[in-house]
Order: structure tokens, then C-alpha cells, then sequence
């Protein structure tokens, strides 16, 4: 039986096919030889260009900090190396990311998260979030940028700073990006670049604009310049797979029905999937981004540049479902205990019920709309001006804003109860179950109106920043620097749900909630085989239409859910003073940095509570004071041979849902949970270490290794348990309000601080043109890296007793990163390998008895071609995830019984770019 996706039969012959191309093209290639062997011996000078310069520009950059930082730069006007700013990141060594839709979204760097993490743009901190299906988090409320946000077309530059210097501003403990959009003075006067590009997604089967130009000038003898820059495009994506809800235990034979046959096979406690079920999400995405730049030089010693930007992601969504949903019910709802098992199969190794079949299930169809935008600005304004060769100040204010509107997330329902003959089974392939429904799941008959789930949300961040420094050249060999900070911050969160309780729904025209045949559409998957493959859902627009359910009156008006209301308000004010030094140890040149930051953090958080029927509003202050020094040394102790030493102290605030306070009840389907926030949680602190050798052997060609230490002092975790809710402290009316029993078990999380641990690690990273190779051989060059990532953290209980000693989440142990290019005349081409390891999502598990939650590590193969037919026009085409990568995540360390598996197919590009 063929469980596996359609395409997933040829990734071996598609990968050789592709670094065939990459590598041979026979016309031009044979000419570019001739060509090369001809001219050998008269050249004088060689221009690089393409990737290759890239790689020689990103270097120079590394050289030239004093702490350990790399770098990604545009190969030309809009010539970013990967479509997504994520996807090229993940190219530097120790920095992985996470994928939404198939798309990059988020990254860590050294085994620390995306919370851990800050971005600059343009110099001033900002942070975007997005929204995503409830398996990869749903809506963005955390401290992590979401890349996904900008095309990467509208920006030149990347910067990952991997250790701390006083003149870059707390709050990483990772890494802190900073990103660079062009400005006019980039260029040397006029300049226009357009690029138009048709995307084609396999698994969805539609063909996607993608358009991309900027025009820059210089006027007034360079001393006036402006510049423009645009991009445009869509995406849609077809997302298939499976998911187990999680998998629960419960008494001796799991809350099944205990009379049932199979009762006596199930004395010990056993495991089960939630809602096993087929997933199929269709992303449509539309991403439109604008820069733009003034630059001002009235005299040599004075300077303005006033940088704009403006991004806005509009998606939309639709995911059908069917599932068995009774295996997340408890006796109040009709759920477990009516359940009757038959038969099945208990894994010894994991006590986990793989195989089953059962009487008395109800099972579900769903069909759930999303639509959804984030709109993000900023404008700053910055000048330097040059008293006199020795002394200069810069200054700088700014703003930036980013507001996610997500209007509409509504899900449509529809249920058959007590169906005989269900079962489903884990034992083959269990990314890919087999399950028999005992009913047929495309016929639309008898299916019964159950849930009409509608919710909204909103959250905003927005930064105010002002800055001033100086930079004072006390002697040629040393220089003091300092400054002040201002950032306000403010970030708030909004979310409203339907007032009436979600599984009340008025009756059709016949009177009963049963789902008229023409109300009622076929669903299925494409990409990915089932076990069936196809069923019925509601049709989402004719019910929607039917009932108005858009109306905001009556049944269908909405109500602020106060779980989601939060905000969080910090006011940060920073000073900092810097020595730099550059002298000679013997015959050894020396350099480096050394200074201090101080910053005070004044924090206000927001929250409802709900300690009796009615929420109520609870604001908690706080205020924490840090200091924290740092020093960066860097010696030539040969030529072209550079040692780095890097230590600092440096912190990282609390993330931002764990600050609300106040605790909160929520229910949604089978999930119920109690949160309870922590407003006076401590900032995560660490004193780091970095020592590095690097080798710059020729031009654009590299050879580094470097050591890290992180001893993180604290750390803040979500510890979770699983308890009947009447241990809750709140009143039972609470529980009773949403259908259930005071006895029903609840999910309660709390953040907590924890003693931290050490992290650890060692970083590869080899780049080197093939110059010395003779002819079109020298075209070549690789670019390979490898990163090792350990830590040993301490996690806590509910109660605060230790818990288990492992990995933060996030942190894939090994990760590596390969590029073979060749860099010709007129042809150009790459392919590109990132791989990293598992890595844990959550610890502890919610499940009682498992540890932990994980992600299957990955491995992503992408390949590029470009041929100049002139000077002017470039054609290019595309692969991206040319092996059709899926996405795995389980629950237990040693089971690794699944929770989510999907796939998205490859994408292909084909484009042309013209530049003047």
C-alpha cells in the first residue's frame, strides 16, 4: 500500500538532474572555455562579479569587525541569494530556521530561539509577527521576528553579530541581525534594475507573479541622491499530511468504555492519538514592499539619510479536516468513556495503542477560513557630522510599527455521532495512518451541523527610538566611543470570540441542524496519499452566506476573549562607553574593543484575570537595572591569520505572553487550558565566550574555526501538568459555563525562572573559489560550514521540584550547510544543501507521561541557473526544496510517536532581469 506523497518517487534523479544543469550547459559553456583559454594571457585585471563577489564583499565584512560576525550581501541591485531573508540566513554557520507554509519564517542562532534573537533594520530594532495554523503556533505573540513579512529583493544587506560589543544595544543572547535596505549613494549615478519572475508550485499546481525593480540617482555632484525600490508578489502553497492531536493516556485501559473487548489487553496504562486525522491547508499569499531612501551631503563632513520602508503580507488560508473526535472527549461531552474498543494493538516499547478498532465514535469534518495581514512601516532619520578629523557625533531617531490584523478565522463543523467499525493504524508508516471511518467519508448524507467557530485577533508592536553618539580619536592607536538610548516599546494583544457558546448554531429551514446535501463539499488530498485520501466537509461560503454569519448580531456577535488580551509596555534607557585600540604585539598586530552598556528596563504589563465569572483587568510594574561589559580582541598572528577572543555579559528580557499576568481559562474543542502568567520574571542572563582562528587565504576565499561558551544563569520555562480543574482555585462555574465538569481535566502552564546551564559549541566554515584551477574549472567554488550545539538546561515542575536535564528547544545539535557554484562569464549556477537535527519544541511535554516534544531534523536541496544574454538582461530559473522536504514533529525522546506531518511540494522559478 503506497502511503507516501506522489512526488516524492524521483528526488535522487531530480537532485542529479539539477546539479547537472548547474554544471553543464553545452553551448555556452564550450564557448566560455574557448573564450577563457584565448584571453588568459591577456588580461590584466580581473573584475569579479555575481555570487562570487558577494562572497568577496561578506568576507571583507567579517575581516573587518572586531567580534565574530558573517555576513550575507546582495550580488547585485535586487540580486538577493534566496527568495526568503530566512532561507538566506540559514546559510551562516550556527543559524537554522523554522519553516511555515514551506516558507522560512523564524531562526535561531547557536541553539538559541527566535525570542533570543534581535533584528535591526537600517540601525533600529523592530519586530514583525504573522499568523499560521494552530499546529505551527497560530498567531505570533512572542519577542521572534517573522521573516516572512519582506521580500528579500528589497534589501542589500545582512549582518548576524554573534558576540556582544558595548556599541550595540542588550537584549540577545543569540544573535543580533541587522539588516540593510539600499540607499542612493550605494551607486554610482543613475540606476534602474527590474526583475519579473513566474513561480510554479508543484503540490498547489498554480503559476505566481513575482516583480521586483529600483531606480536610484545622484544629483549635485553626489551631494544629493534618492532612491526607490519595489516588490510585488504571490504564492500559493498546498500544504498535505496527517495529525494525531497529540496522544493521551488516562486510567488502566485509557477512559475507553471498560467494559469493552479488548479491556483486559489494556490493564496497564496506555496511549492514544487525540483526533488522528488527514490535514490539507491551502496558503494564498500576496506580499507588497516599498523602500525608500533620501541622502543629504552638504559639506565632506556632514551627512543625512532619511530611510522609509513599508511591507504588508495579505494571506488567506482554508484547511479541511476529518477526524475522530470523541478520543479527546470526556464523559460530560459524550467522549471516551462511551467508547467502546474492540480490538487493537499495544506496542510494547511505547505502551502506545497504534492499531484500534472502536464502536460509539463520533467523528468530524472541518472546514475552517482564515484571512489575515500584517502591515509593517518604519522611517528613521540619521546624521553623522565630522567636527574635525578627530571627533565626529551620529544621531538618530526613528519609529516602526508592525500590526497584524487577523478579521477572520472562523470553522465550520459538522459531525456523524456513534459511528461502529472505526478504527485507525500507526503500525506501517505512521507519518502516513490508515483509517477506516465505518462509515464512507464522501457521502453527504446525515451529517449534523455541530460547531460554528468564529474568532478575531489583532497584536501590534511598535518602537520609538532616539540615539546619539560620539567617536573621538584620542591617538592614532586608540579611539573612545560612547552614547545614550531611548527605546520605548510597547506591544498589545487583542482577541474576541463568539459570545454564544461556538457549538450553538441555529436549525436549517427543515428545522434540524442536519447539513443539506448542497451544503456540503468534497475534499481530499492530492499530493499526499491517504488511507482514504478523500471526504466531505461543509461548504464554508454557503453556510457562511446562509446563516450571515458575518453579521456580528445575535448568535454571531463576538466578545473579547481575555486570554488574549494582554499588552506589555518597557520603557529602556541605555548608556555606553567604548575604548578601541589598534597596536602592534611585537610583530603581531593587535585590536579590539573593549567597554560597557548599562541599561534600565521599566516594564508594565497588562492582563485580564478571571478570578470569579467576570474577568478583571491586572496591571503589574516592574523595574531591573544591568551592566554589562564587554570585550572583543583580534591579533594577525601571521599573515592573513586572524585569532578572535570575544567574552561579554549580556541578557535577553522575558518573553512577551509570559509576562501577562493573571491567570485565564480557555477552551477549544478538546483543548482546555488554565494560564497563568508571570510578570515578575527575571530577564535571561549569560556570560558568553568565543575564541576563533580564521584564515583568509586568497580573495574571497576563507577557512574558520570557532569555539563558544554560553553560561546562561537563568532561564525562563513554561512548566505544564495536567489536573482536574476544580484544583484550579477559580470557582466551578467557570468550567460548568463551557459544558464541563469541575472534574475534567485541564492543561495549567506557568512561566517560571530556572538555573539555566551551559551551552556549548564549535563552528566549521570553508569558503574558496577554484582559482588555481585551469580554465572554465576556475569558475568553480564551494562554500561549506558545520555547527555542534550542546546544552544542558535545567527544567522544573509545575511544583518546582527538578525536572529533566536537556537541550533548549530549538537546539538541533548538528547542522551544516553546502554550496557548490560556478561563476562564468554568462553562465552562473548553484546548488545549495542545509541540513540540521532534531530539535526539541517543547519540554515538558503536555502529555503526561512523556518527556518531551520534537521536530525531525531536515534536509533542504536548492539550485539556481543564470545566463546573460547582454550586458542588460539576465534569465534565471529556480528550484527550492528539490527533494520535497516534509515536516515531522513527535512527542517522547525515545517513542516518537507522531503529532504533525506535512509536505509542500517543490517550487520552480523562471525569471528575467533587466538592469541599465
Amino acid at each position: 500500500m503506497q502511503t507516501r506523497s506522489k512526488h516524492r518517487k524521483t528526488p535522487v534523479t531530480l537532485l542529479a538532474a539539477s546539479i547537472g544543469l548547474a554544471l553543464y550547459v553545452p553551448s555556452s559553456f564550450a564557448q566560455e572555455a574557448a573564450a577563457a583559454a584565448e584571453d588568459a594571457t591577456n588580461l590584466d585585471t580581473v573584475v569579479v562579479t555575481g555570487y562570487r563577489a558577494s562572497l568577496e564583499r561578506a568576507i571583507d565584512i567579517k575581516r573587518g569587525e572586531a567580534g565574530v560576525v558573517d555576513a550575507i550581501v546582495s550580488e547585485d541591485v535586487g540580486k538577493f541569494p534566496d527568495l526568503n531573508l530566512a532561507e538566506s540566513l540559514q546559510r551562516i554557520p550556527g543559524v537554522v530556521i523554522t519553516r511555515d507554509g514551506g516558507e522560512g519564517r523564524n531562526i535561531s542562532v547557536r541553539g538559541l530561539g527566535p525570542d533570543f534573537t534581535r533584528v535591526r533594520i537600517n540601525g533600529m530594532e523592530a519586530l514583525t509577527t504573522v499568523g499560521s495554523t494552530d499546529q505551527n503556533g497560530g498567531t505570533n505573540r512572542s519577542r521572534g521576528f517573522d521573516f516572512n513579512v519582506f521580500a528579500s529583493d528589497l534589501f542589500s544587506q545582512m549582518i548576524v553579530r554573534k558576540t556582544a560589543s558595548a556599541d550595540v544595544e542588550e537584549g540577545s543572547l543569540g544573535a543580533t541581525v541587522d539588516l540593510r535596505t539600499s540607499r542612493p549613494f550605494d551607486y554610482d549615478g543613475f540606476t534602474f534594475a527590474a526583475s519579473g519572475q513566474a513561480s510554479y508550485g508543484e503540490m498547489s499546481e498554480q503559476a505566481d507573479p513575482r516583480v521586483a525593480a529600483l531606480v536610484a540617482n545622484t544629483w549635485a555632484d553626489g551631494k544629493f541622491g534618492a532612491l526607490v525600490s519595489v516588490a510585488y508578489s504571490e504564492k500559493s502553497t498546498l500544504e498535505e499530511g496527517s495529525g494525531s492531536g497529540r496522544w493521551a493516556g488516562g486510567n488502566s485501559n485509557g477512559g475507553f468504555n471498560a467494559a469493552s473487548p479488548f479491556t483486559d489487553a489494556m490493564a496497564s496504562n496506555v496511549f492514544h492519538p487525540r483526533f488522528p486525522r488527514y490535514t490539507w491547508m491551502e496558503h494564498d499569499q500576496k506580499r507588497t514592499g516599498v523602500t525608500a531612501a533620501l541622502q543629504f551631503k552638504p559639506t565632506d563632513s556632514t551627512e543625512f539619510a532619511l530611510d522609509a520602508m513599508y511591507s504588508k503580507i495579505d494571506a488567506t488560508r482554508r484547511e479541511h479536516y476529518i477526524e475522530a473526535i470523541s478520543f479527546s472527549r470526556s464523559a460530560s461531552q459524550g467522549g471516551k468513556p462511551e467508547t467502546i474498543v474492540n480490538d487493537g494493538y499495544i506496542d510494547p516499547a511505547t505502551g502506545a495503542l497504534l492499531y484500534g478498532e472502536f464502536d460509539n465514535v463520533d467523528v468530524r469534518a472541518e472546514n475552517r477560513y482564515d484571512e489575515w495581514d500584517t502591515v509593517f512601516k518604519q522611517i528613521s532619520l540619521s546624521g553623522t557630522h565630522e567636527f574635525s578629523d578627530a571627533f565626529k557625533i551620529n544621531g538618530k531617531i526613528g519609529t516602526s510599527s508592525s500590526e497584524h490584523d487577523n478579521p477572520v478565522q472562523a470553522t465550520i463543523m459538522m459531525d456523524k455521532l456513534n459511528v461502529d467499525g472505526y478504527s485507525y493504524d500507526y503500525r506501517g508508516d505512521k507519518w502516513a495512518p490508515v483509517i477506516d471511518y465505518g462509515i464512507d467519508p464522501t457521502d453527504p448524507n446525515g451529517w449534523t451541523l455541530s460547531t460554528v467557530r468564529m474568532r478575531a485577533n489583532q497584536v501590534e508592536n511598535d518602537f520609538d527610538v532616539g540615539e546619539l553618539d560620539f567617536n573621538w580619536a584620542i591617538s592614532p592607536g586608540f579611539r573612545l566611543k560612547g552614547g545614550i538610548v531611548a527605546k520605548d516599546y510597547s506591544f498589545n494583544s487583542r482577541e474576541w470570540r463568539r459570545t454564544a457558546n461556538e457549538a450553538s448554531a441555529p436549525n436549517f429551514a427543515d428545522g434540524t441542524r442536519i447539513v443539506p446535501v448542497d451544503m456540503i463539499q468534497n475534499a481530499g488530498l492530492s499530493g499526499v496519499d491517504g488511507s482514504p485520501g478523500n471526504w466531505v466537509v461543509p461548504d464554508f461560503d454557503a453556510i457562511a452566506d446562509y446563516y450571515d454569519i458575518f453579521s456580528g448580531e445575535g448568535t454571531w456577535a463576538f466578545s473579547s476573549y481575555a486570554a488574549s488580551v494582554r499588552s506589555v509596555e518597557e520603557e529602556d534607557r541605555g548608556a555606553w562607553l567604548m575604548g578601541e585600540f589598534s597596536t602592534d604585539l611585537g610583530s603581531i598586530p593587535f585590536s579590539g574593543n573593549f567597554g560597557v552598556r548599562h541599561v534600565k528596563t521599566k516594564q508594565r504589563a497588562t492582563g485580564i484575570a478571571t478570578s470569579s465569572s467576570a474577568p478583571v483587568t491586572v496591571v503589574s510594574n516592574r523595574e531591573y537595572s544591568d551592566t554589562l561589559p564587554s570585550l572583543n580582541l583580534v591579533a594577525e598572528v601571521a599573515p592573513d591569520l586572524l585569532v578572535r577572543f570575544g567574552a561579554a555579559k549580556v541578557m535577553s528580557r522575558p518573553g512577551l505572553g509570559s509576562l501577562t499576568p493573571g491567570k485565564t481559562v480557555s477552551v477549544s474543542g478538546g483543548s482546555r487550558n488554565v494560564t497563568e502568567g508571570n510578570p515578575n520574571l527575571d530577564p535571561i542572563r549569560a556570560t558568553t565566550y568565543d575564541l576563533t582562528g580564521e584564515w583568509y587565504f586568497q580573495d574571497a576565499g576563507m577557512l574558520s574555526l570557532g569555539l563558544f561558551y554560553k553560561d546562561i544563569e537563568s532561564f525562563v520555562q513554561t512548566t505544564r501538568e495536567v489536573r482536574p480543574f476544580n484544583t484550579s482555585g477559580l470557582p466551578d462555574s467557570i468550567a460548568t459555563s463551557y459544558g464541563l465538569s469541575p472534574t475534567d481535566d485541564f492543561t495549567f502552564s506557568k512561566p517560571v525562572n530556572t538555573p539555566g546551564g551551559p551551552l556549548k559549541g564549535v563552528e566549521a566554515n570553508y569558503i574558496q573559489p577554484f582559482t588555481f584551477l585551469p580554465g572554465i574549472w576556475s569558475n568553480l567554488g564551494v562554500q561549506l560550514n558545520y555547527t555542534f550545539v550542546d546544552s544542558q538546561i535545567q527544567y522544573l515542575t509545575s511544583s518546582g521540584a527538578l525536572s529533566y536535564k536537556t537541550d533548549l528547544t530549538g537546539l538541533s545539535r548538528h547542522s551544516w550547510n553546502a554550496t557548490l557554484f560556478y561563476e562564468g562569464e554568462k553562465f552562473a549556477g548553484r546548488v545549495s544543501a542545509t541540513n540540521r537535527d532534531d530539535y526539541l519544541i517543547q519540554v515538558p511535554a503536555t502529555e503526561a507521561g512523556f518527556d518531551v516534544h520534537g521536530q525531525t531534523g531536515t534536509t533542504y536541496v536548492d539550485a539556481s541557473l543564470r545566463y546573460k544574454l547582454s550586458e542588460q538582461v539576465e534569465l534565471s530559473l529556480e528550484g527550492i526544496n528539490l527533494t520535497n522536504e516534509p515536516q515531522q514533529s513527535w512527542v517522547g525522546a525515545s517513542s516518537q510517536l507522531p503529532l504533525d506531518y506535512s509536505e509542500t511540494g517543490r517550487q520552480y522559478l523562471l525569471g528575467v532581469r533587466y538592469k541599465f
